[in-house]
């Protein structure tokens, strides 16, 4: 159980605090509801390029990092599809510097272009190094297009085209940021070796003057239903083909997300999974498979990769992955399979909230619901998740139908096979 407090300030800043004086530290979270979903088809990646300018300094503070490791702190920030989520550590001690810090990127972001243009080649080298020029790179680059075809899911985090952050102009990178990184745009989380009046009066000194900006309305387009299962090959120099597989699933806070997220651990996670202990290890078609679920707010993929191995077709590999998948589609899961995940599950769970910046991002995650009590409710819901439940939603989610199939295939494999065969 995560126990908290929330206020919510005259600008609309939503505060969450953990009070927790087991531990010598406090953490600030600050989630902006933005993510790579509310931009632009012609201008994507910038919220993946405001995870890096937020750090480049403000108007008053020229470095970020500085004066936070001078008093023992440290760092971070991540982008996905729905939000940018910014965190840092430090002896509780010393919370206010985090204050001061956050609040004055907040309000007066340096967009000093100098600054621009050394994140924009820092991300633009990220986007070639992990997306372009990696071995199996540009997979999500490829798959989501195909998978989604009006919802902005569509591209990557990363964005969709290396071009489109190379011709951000310096009044496009204002835009985003005053419609966005706005206190009633935001969620923070305070926890650890605090207490709720003392953020309260903290919050109310360094963030309280920040003007509430407009929030932003969001109308994002309804991805259809899909009635016709779509299919895709590429070729590329990597060193193994690879099979992807990629089916529509309900959302994070749907009622059926635990069903489906159980079931897709049943079907991929680790090597006691049906796809692994089958394909793997029996008939040994793949190297390595697994499947995960994207756990975006709209909803999102359960998928499916693997690496295939030499000397088998990916249509070899694909036909056994069907034959699993029906499987389960037409008749659920073990009774001993789905406890064997839900323990997992809940394992996971329990270990994660451990840790307090972990409880923080997740009360932050929660609020952005709606209703942050939902954060101590999931292993609750995981337990719930019954036989029946699994075989519904197996049902409506595996459908040949609603699936998406990429083949990756392997030039330098398919060039060694034609060596052999000569």
């Amino acid at each position: 159980m995560i126990r908290y407090e929330a206020f919510t300030l005259d600008n609309g800043l939503r505060v969450i605090v953990h009070e927790d004086p087991t531990v010598e530290i406090a953490v600030m979270n600050i989630l902006y509801d933005v993510g790579s979903r509310d931009e632009q088809p012609d201008k994507t990646g910038f919220a993946h390029l405001f995870e890096h300018l937020m750090f480049g300094g403000s108007a008053n503070i020229p470095s970020y990092d500085e004066p936070l490791q001078r008093v023992g702190g440290e760092s971070n920030a991540f982008t996905n599809t729905d939000v940018t989520n910014y965190y840092l550590t430090v002896p509780a001690a010393n919370i206010e510097t985090g204050f001061w810090l956050e609040s004055d990127r907040m309000l007066s972001l340096s967009f000093d272009p100098e600054v621009l243009e050394v994140q924009r080649k820092v991300v633009i080298e990220e986007f070639k190094q992990n997306y372009l020029n990696q071995p199996y790179g540009d997979v999500w680059l490829k798959l989501r297009p195909l998978v989604y075809e009006v919802h902005p899911y569509q591209w990557a985090t990363i964005g969709k085209d290396v071009s489109h952050i190379a011709n951000a102009t310096l009044d496009q990178v204002k835009d985003f940021f005053y419609r966005y990184y706005v206190p009633s745009n935001a969620i923070l989380v305070v926890a650890g070796k605090v207490t709720v009046p003392q953020v309260r009066s903290l919050t109310e000194k360094w963030f309280g003057p920040i003007p509430s900006g407009n929030p932003p309305h969001r109308s994002l387009p309804s991805e259809p239903v899909q009635q016709k299962a779509k299919f895709a090959e590429y070729t590329a120099d990597v060193p193994a083909a690879a099979f992807y597989q990629a089916f529509h699933m309900p959302g994070r806070f749907d009622d059926d997300f635990y069903a489906v997220d159980l079931m897709s651990d049943a079907l991929g996670r680790g090597p006691s999974s049906r796809l692994y202990q089958q394909l793997v290890r029996k008939n040994e078609l793949f190297t390595s498979i697994s499947t995960h679920t994207t756990g975006s707010i709209d909803p999102g993929m359960l998928v499916i990769s693997g690496r295939i191995k030499p000397g088998v077709t990916l249509e070899e590999a694909h036909e056994a992955v069907q034959a699993i998948v029906t499987d389960i589609a037409r008749k659920g899961l073990e009774e001993e399979e789905l406890e064997r995940v839900k323990a997992q599950a809940e394992s996971s769970l329990e270990f994660a909230e451990v840790e307090v910046l972990n409880r923080a991002i997740n009360l932050a995650f929660a609020t952005l619901s709606g209703d942050t009590s939902i954060v101590n409710q999931e292993a609750e819901r995981i337990a719930r998740v019954n036989a029946d439940d699994i075989r519904r939603v197996a049902s409506g989610v595996l459908r040949e139908s609603n699936s998406t199939v990429m083949y990756y295939r392997s030039r330098r494999a398919q060039s060694e096979a034609l060596k052999d065969a000569s």
